[in-house]
């Protein structure tokens, strides 16, 4: 197969030097800096929101459980009993653990949610992606009873797992897959010289999966309850039809943009590099990122299915950015972020934030088709004798605003405007008999009569009164579709 799809090479001068150039903070951005809303989590590894819902946000902790942190008063307060606790059926150490937690766009609705874990089955311990259900009598916690296994993946290492999970814009379950674990993805049990990433038949390691979580195409096989979408990429040729792209080695993490759909995904590399790829949102998938003919843009083991040796493959991506292993202060392990689109800093609006795991340096850029421009965002971020440290996972909330997991300390940070007024603080005005909201001239936010009409940014809080009131209070409401059709390629 044979994909025209090409991205840039950034060779190793270059990533190094973008990685040296960028460290200052650039004029006329807002200074950031982060404060922390949660401590005492046991390992936490992710923090995601469900739809509509803007007073809380969910924590995933590695050991099996999933907290709630609840965001609508100040400071947040971190709920005793867990919104799910399936710490028994988790097996943990190293690499394994509950690793993935998506939300169903329906949630309001169904009520259900999916999460990603170890199980005991299997030697080292085999992925299980699992359906869960909240009682509408119990809001703030999950049946854990209520478990529906959509799909396994044997595990033949302990380590490479994978583990984030989450819908797309076309409402569609990605699953990530690391390769299986152990070095040069050796491919155990399966082709000579291919490993696992490289094989795309009855194999779903180092993969990105693709499936329908609404529809079951597997009525007679109780260990898949899922359906296969019609325009996965191989679907009726040669190749695993849960496949939506594959050459990956353990992408952890990857993220949505919320208002574009484009997806990207951080790959820890082995020896030498750490990259990020890109798949825009108008891919029909099929993407080989490369591993293990490649490790970041570099050859590394280029033989078997690579091609000819030594020669680069039409079928093989480059990422848009990698950076070498190794220096000082030490990089070893990336860790992919999140896009921003939230309103408290309206000028870093698609900024995408990612970090590496060893030096706990964080850095942003924005991508606009080119080699982006990193910016080192350590010293505000996690300044000398802060506390972030093994940055394990970012996260949003509703309203787009990021967040950051260390998973050694046990702690969740926000990032937040440092020293200036957050773009989101509402202010009054009176449009007609109406008294909105707006974030500056020209622009009401509200869904009522006289305000209608204008959303600020990606802000998703309205305030209407009629008659007006001398007395405001805030009430928040979530975006939808046929109000602001400007938003229809956002994620919800």
């Amino acid at each position: 197969m044979k994909l025209n799809l090409r991205r840039i090479h950034i060779g190793t001068t270059s990533a190094i030097a973008a990685l040296a150039c960028c460290s200052g903070v650039l004029a006329g951005v807002t200074p950031l800096t982060t404060v922390r809303v949660a401590n005492g989590l046991n390992s936490p590894l992710y923090v995601t929101y469900a739809p509509g819902d803007t007073s809380r946000v969910f924590i995933v902790e590695q050991v099996g459980r999933i907290r709630i942190l609840d965001i609508s008063v100040d400071p947040p307060v971190l709920s005793g009993t867990p919104f799910l606790d399936i710490t028994a059926r988790v097996r943990t150490g190293g690499e394994r653990g509950l690793l993935g937690l998506a939300f169903h766009p329906d949630f309001a609705t169904n009520g259900f949610f999916y999460v990603d874990y170890t199980s005991f089955s299997g030697s080292s311990g085999d992925t299980r992606v699992s359906q869960f259900h909240v009682p509408p009598a119990t809001p703030n916690q999950a049946d854990a009873s209520s478990e529906m296994i959509l799909l396994g993946v044997p595990q033949p290492q302990t380590n490479h797992n994978g583990g984030w999970i989450s819908f797309g814009p076309d409402g569609f379950l990605y699953i990530a897959t690391g390769d299986g674990g152990g070095a040069n993805d050796q491919g155990a049990g399966h082709t000579p010289g291919t490993g696992n990433s490289q094989d795309i038949t009855a194999n779903l390691l180092g993969k990105m999966l693709r499936i329908d979580v609404n529809t079951d195409d597997f009525p007679a096989d109780t260990t898949r309850n899922y359906g296969i979408p019609a325009s996965n990429p191989f679907v009726g040729i040669s190749g695993d039809d849960e496949i939506w792209s594959y050459g990956l080695r353990n992408h952890w993490r990857n993220a949505f943009d919320s208002a574009t759909g484009d997806l990207y995904m951080a790959d820890v590399g082995q020896g030498d590099w750490e990259e990020i790829n890109f798949q825009p949102a108008a891919s029909a998938g099929g993407e080989n990122w490369g591993w293990r003919c490649r490790e970041g843009a570099n050859n590394f083991i280029f033989t078997g299915d690579c091609g000819v040796a030594g020669t680069p493959s039409e079928t093989l991506l480059d990422p848009i950015y990698e950076f070498a292993r190794g220096g000082s202060p030490f990089r070893c392990s990336i860790t992919g972020g999140e896009v921003y689109r939230g309103c408290a800093m309206p000028d870093l609006n698609g900024a995408y934030f990612f970090a590496d795991f060893c030096s706990n340096q964080i850095w942003s850029f924005t991508y606009n088709g080119m080699p982006p421009a990193v910016q080192d965002r350590t010293a505000e971020l996690a300044p000398t004798g802060s506390s972030i440290r093994s940055i394990s996972s970012f996260g949003l909330d509703a309203f787009g605003e990021i967040y950051i997991c260390d998973l050694n300390d046990g702690e969740v940070f926000k990032i937040v405007p440092d020293g200036v007024a957050s773009q989101c603080d509402p202010v009054p005005v009176t449009v007609g008999d109406d008294i909105c909201m707006q974030k500056g001239p020209d622009q009401p936010c509200s869904n009522n009569d006289d305000c209608a009409g204008t959303v600020c940014g990606l802000k998703n809080r309205y305030i209407s009164f009629t008659p007006p009131s001398a007395t405001l209070a805030i009430r928040v409401q979530p975006l939808t579709l046929p109000d602001y059709p400007d938003f229809i390629g956002e994620a919800r």
